[in-house]
């Protein structure tokens, strides 16, 4: 899909890049997302939280175009409809997502992981083969230092830690020049430290990228000092500062139990 160059920048200044109005999705007559609406804007980084069966992953299935849902609309950069659209399309969009487990390729150095997730000629062997433009290893070697894996360039991706590999995930994810990046996660299995450079990441993303974090850690969320939406039952239960959202009595009770 060829978008604009003058629509994307239009975009960006405009505020608003994804809308999602009035969501339905029902599964065997449960309703995973229930008249779901909220907006993301242009740099932002929000955090979803919520309890298991709130309808987050749902959510970002339904943005991806994995999920149909029953009803409601979800717009991309005030135009762009996304149910008209599949799943390639959307990626091709600049709406990216990271799973929860990281999915790396174990037998190539995080370089080769980054060259690979950034070519446009998926064929296996013409990309492995192909030669590296300058700012194509620019770009390459940007990512890394973001990441902080730019000292294990040569390392095979299988010999690093779990959080290491989530932090490679995310730098193929960015090589692919997303708008929109869904972040499923990020920090479960991490040591503090790695919690804590994650979300030095995650801040940096936001100078360039629309960031949508679902993530069960409080104080992780708390640490990125972000705007959060809660969901419950398919719905948005209360949105604001983590501040409001710990004064919220109603959030206290269902989401905190309280």
């Amino acid at each position: 899909m060829n978008i604009n160059p003058d629509f994307i920048g239009n975009m960006e200044k405009g505020g608003r890049i994804l809308l999602l109005d009035g969501v339905t999705v029902s599964f065997d007559g449960f309703k995973a997302l229930n008249s779901l609406s909220l907006t993301i804007d242009y740099k932002e980084l929000r955090c979803v939280i919520g309890a298991n069966g709130a309808g987050k992953s749902t959510m970002m299935d339904v943005i991806t175009g994995k999920t149909k849902p029953d009803s409601g609309q979800v717009v991309f950069a005030k135009a762009v409809n996304l149910l008209e659209l599949d799943e390639p399309s959307i990626a091709e969009l600049g709406i990216g997502r990271k799973f929860q487990k990281p999915t790396v390729f174990s037998n190539h150095t995080v370089f080769e992981n980054l060259e690979l997730a950034m070519q446009d000629d998926k064929r296996f062997f013409k990309t492995l083969f192909s030669r590296l433009q300058g700012f194509q290893k620019d770009k390459i070697e940007e990512t890394m230092k973001l990441i902080g894996l730019h000292e294990h360039a040569n390392k095979l991706s299988g010999a690093l830690s779990h959080g290491q590999k989530q932090w490679l995930e995310i730098g193929m994810l960015i090589m692919q020049n997303p708008k929109i990046m869904l972040i499923d996660e990020p920090v479960a299995g991490m040591t503090p430290l790695e919690v804590e450079k994650t979300g030095e990441i995650l801040r940096s993303l936001s100078n360039e990228h629309s960031v949508i974090v679902v993530e069960h850690d409080m104080e992780f969320i708390r640490s990125l000092a972000s705007r959060v939406t809660v969901l419950h039952e398919g719905s948005v239960l209360a949105e604001g500062s983590m501040q409001h959202i710990q004064n919220n009595e109603k959030v206290r009770k269902v989401y905190l139990g309280e």
